[in-house]
């Protein structure tokens, strides 16, 4: 149908003839489709509950942030500086490296919130089984942020945003990216104010550590990594690390956390449609054009799992 004739079915004088004429041959096809009926009442059904459900975790949600001066979520360790702009908070994968990040981080202006595993894949979920997810819900409260209605043209306000920069600190392995990728979906569907006010980073901690004596070096890849070795001219150790836990607090600080040395990459929007398609793709239901996207950009992958 053209657009400018579905305009003109929607003018008001033709509105009430359209909406009879629909009516009556969709009373007329379910009559003659009982089956097709019940599927149809049946989706109806469910999609009042969901949307019923949803709308009652999302006050849920709203209600634990708004109310929760001292409630903050108990796995946080809190910074105590009180100005937002110079707060950052890390989410960190696991206890194992959220308790080496809390030995390493300043405490006067960065805080710590560990993530168990990998946290729901929101592309996939219906939208009260998000706010229903613990993680999620930490995430909302430590953040401070609130949500809107549904109906709300801007459904998340950063007024009371606690920290101004969030920092996802993953893992620099497949699981790891995994992690950072499911974060970085449920900031993109739900808080999307918070990428494009600039406030999300992911942190780069090194794959390898390359040791002659009492010289060291950290390296981010692999040519770095044979660069280095190669300088030192022989009798060279080198470390991969595995995961964040493998390292101690000071190594984890010089590398990653410390403001002078680490590098942080900020998460910018360029095309919001492709953006939002990219996200559709990698993290939907759909695997062929998923496989697809795989073959044709990693370098190495391995597609079966």
């Amino acid at each position: 149908m053209r657009a400018e004739t579905k305009t003109k079915l929607g003018n008001r004088e033709v509105s009430s003839a359209v909406s009879q004429a629909v009516s009556e041959m969709l009373t007329d096809y379910l009559e003659e489709h009982p089956d097709d009926a019940k599927v149809i009442v049946q989706k109806v059904i469910l999609a009042a509950q969901a949307g019923h459900a949803a709308t009652k975790a999302r006050e849920m949600v709203q209600r634990k942030t708004v109310m929760s001066v001292g409630g903050l979520p108990g796995k946080l360790s809190d910074c105590s500086e009180q100005d937002p702009t110079q707060c950052e908070v890390f989410l960190v994968e696991g206890d194992s490296a959220g308790g080496t990040a809390k030995q390493g981080r300043d405490r006067n202006f960065q805080a710590i919130l560990p993530l168990r595993g990998k946290i729901l894949n929101v592309e996939k979920a219906m939208q009260h089984k998000v706010f229903e997810n613990e993680e999620i819900k930490n995430i909302y409260t430590a953040l401070g942020v609130t949500i809107g209605t549904e109906e709300d043209s801007k459904a998340l306000n950063l007024e009371k945003l606690r920290y101004h920069k969030v920092v996802i600190m993953c893992d620099a392995d497949v699981d790891g990216s995994h992690i950072e990728t499911l974060i970085l979906t449920f900031f993109f569907r739900y808080m999307r104010e918070l990428i494009e006010g600039g406030h999300v980073y992911i942190a780069t901690p090194p794959l390898y550590l390359v040791k002659k004596g009492q010289k060291k070096q950290y390296a981010w890849i692999d040519k770095e990594r044979d660069e280095i070795a190669a300088s030192y001219s022989g009798g060279v150790s080198i470390q991969r690390y595995k995961g964040l836990g493998e390292m101690n607090a000071e190594q984890l600080w010089d590398t990653t956390m410390n403001p002078e040395f680490r590098t942080l990459r900020q998460i910018t929007i360029e095309n919001a449609t492709e953006t939002d398609r990219i996200f559709s793709m990698l993290m939907g239901d759909e695997v062929p054009p998923r496989r697809e996207f795989i073959e044709k950009n990693a370098v190495y992958a391995n597609i079966d799992t």
